[in-house]
C-alpha cells in the first residue's frame, strides 16, 4: 500500500468555491439595474517592480472601460451593448455578453495612481501597477550607558 501526501492549499479551494458560487448566482443578477451583468476573468502576477493585471474584455472597446482607484483598491468596470439587433426569429441560445461588469482588486498602500498604465490588445485588457518603493530601514544604535 503506497501512500501519498498532498498539501493542502486552502486559498485555491476557497477560489473553487467563489467561482462555484458566481456560476449559481450569475442568472439572478442578469438584467438588474446596478447589478453586474458579467463578470471579466483576470490574472493579477508581480512582475519585479510591478504589478500586472490582465483581464479579458472581448468586444469591448477601451472607451466603455473605466479604471477607478481610490483607498488602495482598484476598480475596473464598464458596460457594452451588442450593436446590432436582430428581430427576425427567436434567440434558442445567447451567448454574446452585454451589459455591465465590475471587479475590484485590492492594492499594496502607496501605490501611485498617476503612474499606472493600461492598454488593450486583442479583447485583453492590460494593466500595470509600478509597485511603491520600500523604505529604507535604518537600524539604531544602541549606546551603553554606566549607571
Amino acid at each position: 500500500m503506497s501512500s501519498t501526501l498532498a498539501r493542502w492549499q486552502p486559498f485555491s479551494d476557497l477560489a473553487e468555491l467563489r467561482h462555484r458560487f458566481d456560476q449559481a448566482f450569475s442568472d439572478l443578477t442578469t438584467g438588474q439595474e446596478g447589478g453586474a451583468d458579467w463578470m471579466p476573468a483576470i490574472d493579477v502576477r508581480r512582475d519585479g517592480d510591478a504589478i500586472r493585471i490582465h483581464a479579458d474584455v472581448p468586444g469591448v472597446r477601451p472607451d466603455e472601460i473605466q479604471i477607478d482607484v481610490a483607498d488602495d483598491v482598484m476598480t475596473i468596470s464598464g458596460s457594452h451593448s451588442e450593436e446590432t439587433e436582430t428581430t427576425e426569429g427567436e434567440y434558442v441560445r445567447r451567448e454574446r455578453r452585454s451589459g455591465s461588469f465590475r471587479r475590484s482588486i485590492a492594492l499594496p498602500t502607496g501605490v501611485d495612481p498617476d503612474a499606472i498604465e493600461a492598454t488593450s490588445h486583442d479583447g485583453v485588457l492590460e494593466i500595470a501597477v509600478p509597485l511603491p518603493r520600500e523604505e529604507e530601514r535604518k537600524r539604531v544604535t544602541i549606546t551603553p550607558r554606566a549607571a
